[in-house]
């Protein structure tokens, strides 16, 4: 059966349709070759570390059409994540990255992009599509850059006039659609992300070194944590929002609207002694559902050990790294002992606040 359908009606039937379905925002990229000379650079300086993933399928990666046979444009979509407010940290908090303090968003996206991908085929028919979450070879920020829903900020990540706290989505497609306007960078002079990076990962502005990257360390890096970079870690057990805390864009974030990305567990105001002490089936079983729960319980352990190492030397602190002084794992072994002999180490006098 087929369907008579204007391209330029169809459109603005696919941004309703997703705005229903919870996207912020919903635009059109063109399923051209992407410019991967910086990805390219980036890769060849090692800028990438442990993710060899990174490095393949280069030609699906900048070359839509490549990895879905067909693709003739790319409908990019935006999930805000950011919560409302979330409580003052204490010395002795936890700090999560906001974007795993609710569910895993990858199949909360998929889902949401297949249900858009459903409406539209009661217009068109029958057609070609697939859904990505940042779960194959896809260039999403210069997608979504092509679509018109940001820029790319001086921090590497998707920028818009309302922030950067969202997940980015792709629906491949064989429909003829128009591509969207993209729109102007608008960072100007400013560069508080990069002064923001407890780090210094970031080598110049748009380039990442993941090696040095919190995020990269304690979610994507397997081994052990370079000695150097431990204390700059802080009491971060899971990522890291320096970069985009520090944007003068996020003031202008809109809460997410989205159950699912609510925070969950009481991760948002959890104490690192207490998860220190989680069972590996604690773990599994509190973290279901989580994007936290891919990391296993060994660099769960691994990061807390170095948060304690840099939290308050309190007695609590001290017994709960001693009880996991001989843990199986030796890479757990050697971040605890690194955290007690931080207890015996003098740390220096903060600066006074000048304000």
């Amino acid at each position: 059966m087929t369907h008579d359908w204007s391209p330029i009606r169809l459109k603005q039937d696919i941004r309703q349709w997703g705005r229903e379905l919870g996207f912020a925002a919903v635009g059109f990229a063109p399923a051209e070759p992407l410019d991967g000379a910086a990805y390219l650079g980036w890769l060849a300086a090692g800028r990438h570390g442990d993710m060899d993933y990174m490095a393949r399928n280069l030609d699906k990666r900048a070359r839509p059409a490549e990895l879905v046979a067909g693709t003739r444009s790319v409908i990019s979509v935006r999930l805000d994540y950011a919560p409302a407010e979330l409580p003052e940290p204490e010395p002795e908090t936890a700090l999560i990255s906001r974007y795993a303090l609710g569910r895993d968003y990858h199949k909360v996206m998929r889902n949401r992009l297949q249900k858009l991908a459903e409406r539209i085929e009661t217009v068109t028919g029958p057609f070609g599509h697939r859904a990505f979450a940042d779960s194959a070879p896809v260039m999403e920020v210069e997608l979504a850059s092509l679509a018109g829903l940001g820029w790319r900020g001086k921090h590497t990540l998707l920028l818009s006039r309302a922030g950067s706290w969202y997940f980015l989505g792709e629906l491949y497609t064989d429909l003829a659609l128009p591509a969207d306007t993209p729109e102007a960078n608008h960072c100007g002079h400013c560069t508080a992300c990069l002064a923001s990076c407890p780090t210094a990962a970031f080598v110049a502005p748009y380039v990442l070194d993941a090696r040095r990257c919190i995020s990269y360390l304690t979610i994507e890096h397997p081994g052990s944590i370079p000695e150097e970079l431990r204390e700059a870690i802080g009491t971060r057990i899971y990522g890291c929002d320096d970069c985009q805390l520090a944007c003068p864009w996020n003031r202008f974030a809109r809460p997410a609207e989205v159950a699912d990305f609510l925070p969950r567990n009481g991760l948002e105001h959890s104490h690192l002694a207490d998860l220190f002490a989680w069972t590996e089936q604690e773990f599994d079983d509190r973290l279901a559902g989580s994007p936290i729960r891919r990391i296993g319980h060994e660099r769960w352990l691994r990061n807390i050990a170095v948060a304690l190492g840099n939290a308050p030397r309190s007695q609590a602190n001290r017994r709960a790294l001693q009880a996991r002084r001989d843990h199986p794992s030796a890479l757990v072994r050697e971040h605890v002992a690194w955290a007690l002999g931080q207890f015996d180490t003098i740390r220096p006098a903060k600066k006074a606040d000048p304000t």
